[in-house]
């Protein structure tokens, strides 16, 4: 879909305004598919990022502040995550043997494989939802990656 018609915009302050919108408004149009992917398995994207870090590190655990610092949404309240994935008993969480004001948490084998009924899920999302090539997301990635350089 045109962003103009998703808008029901015509014009645009300059072709850098209207790239900035359709970025935003591409973000949340994908968020909501991958979250429909991940809906079928149970849990939530952000409950899908935690999972995915800590399958990063294992069989090793991880300190809450380690996991929100490679959360791709910053703004996620990490320890509330957890506490959702505990209930699920998708991890398990426990004091650091070195510094016993640090939450270590590590995946539980039922995080595991989850997990990787999820990744199978979101791969079919991204090859049916994801309308361009890989050399197209290749260009777009080095693209999103210059608008980020800024910084």
């Amino acid at each position: 879909m045109r962003l103009e018609d998703a808008l029901k915009m015509t014009k645009f302050e300059s072709e850098k305004h209207k790239a900035t919108l359709n970025l935003l408004y591409s973000t949340y149009w994908l968020k909501d598919r991958m979250s429909a992917a991940m809906k079928e398995n149970g849990i939530t994207a952000e409950q899908f990022n935690v999972l995915r870090i800590l399958k990063g590190m294992h069989p090793k655990d991880m300190c809450v502040k380690d996991i929100g610092s490679r959360m791709i949404e910053k703004s996620s309240n990490v320890p509330r995550i957890i506490d959702k994935l505990l209930l699920k008993k998708l991890v398990e969480r426990h004091p650091s043997a070195e510094d016993k004001r640090e939450t270590m948490v590590s995946l539980t084998e039922t995080g595991i494989d989850l997990l990787q009924k999820a990744n199978v899920a979101m791969a079919a999302a991204h090859n049916s939802k994801i309308g361009i090539t890989e050399d197209e997301a290749m260009q777009l990635n080095a693209l999103l990656e210059k608008l980020r350089m800024v910084d």
